[in-house]
C-alpha cells in the first residue's frame, strides 16, 4: 500500500475546454488520458488533500487547511471559473491528479499529485498559469513553493526566478514570548465588527509598505478573514491608542485540528511603531491560543519585511523555508 493517501473522488463530470487559455492544456492532458476543467466550491476538500498529501511528502507536516481555500475561493474578485483548472481521472469516479489557480493573473498556486509527478503535469499547469496571466495583464506571474522541492525545482527550469523568500516560524513547546508593558492609555483588546474597516486599513497601509501590488478589496479581506471558516471575533484583536482608535492588528487562526495557533497577519500603524505594539500583540495572540487549547504557535514572514531576525530574537526558530518564484508574462516574454 502506498504511503500517500489517495486522493478523494471528486464530484461533476469534466467539462470541455475550448477556450484559448485551456485547450492546449487539454490537449497536452489528453495525451495522457486525464481530463480538465474549472473547479468549483465543491472541490475544496479534495484540492486540500492534494495539497495536504503534497506538503506532507516535502515538508514532513501539513500547514494548508481548507479553510484558506474556501476564504480564497469566496473573494468577489476571484472567479473559479476562469482563474482555476483542475486535472482528472476520466470516467464516473473522477479523481484530481493535479490543480492550478492564478488570482488577478499574477497570485498562482499549482499541486500535483505524489504518484503522477514525472507525467509533464506541473509542466503543463505552469504553462497554462502564465496564459492566465498574460489574458488578464498582469504581465508577472508566480507563486510561492517549499526551497528545493520538487516544484522548485520545476519552476526554476522553467525559468521562474526568485522574487523573495518566507519562513514559517514557531514558538518551540513550553516557551513564551517575553510581555510586553503597553504605553499609558493603550490597550489590546477584541475587534468590534464595525471596527474591521478600520482594521483592514491598518493592515494593508503596513503591508503595503513593502508589498507591490494593488490595494487590497475590503471585501476581499473580510472574504479570507472574519468570512473564513471557523472564525471567532477573538480571532481579530487590536491595540488602541488613547483615544481607543485601531493602531495595530492582529488575526490569530487556529489550526491542525486547534492545536496550533497561526499569526496569520499583525501590523502596526507607521506613526505607533517603535513603543513596542507589535510585541504585545503578538504575546496576546499567543496567550490567547494556549487558552484554547494550542500546543505550538506558528507564524510567516518573508524577505520583503526584513521582520525574521525580530522573531528569532523573542525565541521562535524556523520550521519551513519557502520562496516566491516569478516568472515574466508580459509582450515578448
Amino acid at each position: 500500500m502506498s504511503s500517500h493517501p489517495t486522493p478523494s473522488p471528486i464530484a461533476g463530470a469534466p467539462a470541455s475546454a475550448t477556450d484559448d487559455v485551456t485547450a492546449p492544456l487539454a490537449a497536452a492532458m489528453a495525451g495522457l488520458g486525464l481530463v480538465v476543467r474549472p473547479l468549483t466550491t465543491a472541490d475544496s476538500a479534495a484540492v486540500f488533500e492534494l495539497m495536504a498529501q503534497d506538503e506532507r511528502d516535502v515538508l514532513g507536516e501539513v500547514e494548508i487547511e481548507e479553510a484558506d481555500l474556501v476564504g480564497d475561493w469566496q473573494r468577489p474578485s476571484f472567479d473559479l471559473g476562469t482563474q482555476s483548472i483542475g486535472v482528472l481521472t476520466p470516467g464516473p469516479d473522477p479523481r484530481l491528479v493535479g490543480y492550478a489557480e492564478v488570482y488577478e493573473g499574477r497570485w498562482g498556486a499549482a499541486t500535483v499529485a505524489v504518484a503522477h509527478r514525472g507525467r509533464g503535469i506541473g509542466r503543463a499547469l505552469a504553462t497554462w498559469m502564465q496564459a492566465v496571466s498574460r489574458r488578464d495583464g498582469r504581465g508577472l506571474v508566480g507563486m510561492p513553493v517549499p526551497a528545493g522541492s520538487p516544484g522548485d525545482r520545476l519552476l526554476e527550469a522553467l525559468g521562474y526566478a526568485v522574487a523573495w523568500t518566507s519562513w514559517v516560524l514557531a514558538l518551540p513547546p513550553g516557551a513564551q514570548v517575553q510581555p510586553q508593558p503597553l504605553p499609558a492609555g493603550y490597550t489590546v483588546r477584541t475587534a468590534d465588527p464595525g471596527e474591521y474597516r478600520a482594521v483592514h486599513d491598518v493592515i494593508e497601509d503596513a503591508f503595503l509598505e513593502w508589498s507591490v501590488r494593488e490595494r487590497e478589496r475590503f471585501e476581499d479581506f473580510a472574504a479570507s478573514t472574519v468570512r473564513r471558516p471557523g472564525f471567532e471575533p477573538w480571532h481579530l484583536r487590536v491595540v488602541t491608542d488613547e483615544t481607543g482608535t485601531p493602531v495595530g492588528a492582529c488575526l490569530l487562526q487556529l489550526a491542525a485540528g486547534g492545536t496550533v495557533g497561526y499569526v496569520a497577519r499583525l501590523a502596526v500603524r507607521r506613526d505607533r511603531r517603535g513603543r513596542g505594539l507589535a510585541r504585545a500583540l503578538l504575546v496576546d495572540a499567543f496567550a490567547l491560543a494556549r487558552e484554547h487549547g494550542a500546543e505550538r504557535s506558528e507564524l510567516s514572514t518573508d524577505s520583503r519585511t526584513g521582520a525574521l531576525g525580530l522573531y528569532e530574537r523573542v525565541g521562535m526558530v524556523v520550521t519551513s523555508t519557502w520562496v516566491h518564484r516569478v516568472r515574466d508574462t508580459g509582450p515578448g516574454a
